[in-house]
């Protein structure tokens, strides 16, 4: 399976990677995260949502073999291209690119660290803690912040719900966000 999803076939390859890429992106655009939860509709807070969901992802194929583990190398690889093209379409120019690239690298690892602890402990008040501190770290208080671990916590379930070989074919599933 592997020789044939990564192997010869590169056009399988790309609509795989674009397919799931894009369900990622949709997850992390669902509007309630905006509107109902106060996420800031910002470039800033886009990244958040979209590191979120692409640590959900990474989250889950962890530890797997193989095709996944490919998968899993490709979809984080197309991530930070599409950050570096948004910063591109931001207008930073290529001077600057690549300082900027470090550090929301260093964000995106130090987020996802502090999510998969409060994951791998089950702790709903350190996930909110850790949300709160990166989505809204202006904001004080963050009462939606539980909604967000609520949400981030019930993913992570159905994401290791989800069999592998769906993933690797090119369909990963996350929950809809309810206001």
């Amino acid at each position: 399976m592997f020789q044939r999803l990564f192997g010869r076939e590169r056009y399988a390859n790309r609509a795989i990677t674009e397919a799931l890429y894009a369900q990622i992106v949709a997850a992390a655009r669902q509007t309630v995260f905006y509107s109902a939860w106060n996420v800031p509709d910002t470039p800033l807070g886009r990244f958040e949502m979209l590191s979120l969901h692409m640590f959900l992802f990474q989250h889950r194929l962890r530890g797997e073999g193989g095709a996944a583990a490919e998968v899993a190398q490709v979809l984080i690889d197309e991530f930070f291209m599409d950050v570096e093209h948004s910063l591109r379409e931001l207008g930073i120019g290529d001077v600057g690119v690549p300082k900027r690239m470090r550090k929301l690298a260093k964000m995106f690892y130090g987020r996802t660290a502090a999510y998969d602890d409060a994951l791998q402990r089950n702790d709903h008040d350190a996930l909110a803690v850790a949300l709160a501190r990166n989505v809204r770290p202006d904001a004080g208080a963050w009462p939606q912040a539980s909604q967000l671990a609520l949400y981030a916590a019930d993913a992570s379930r159905q994401l290791a719900e989800q069999p592998t070989e769906s993933i690797v074919s090119g369909t990963v599933s996350f929950p809809v966000a309810n206001a």
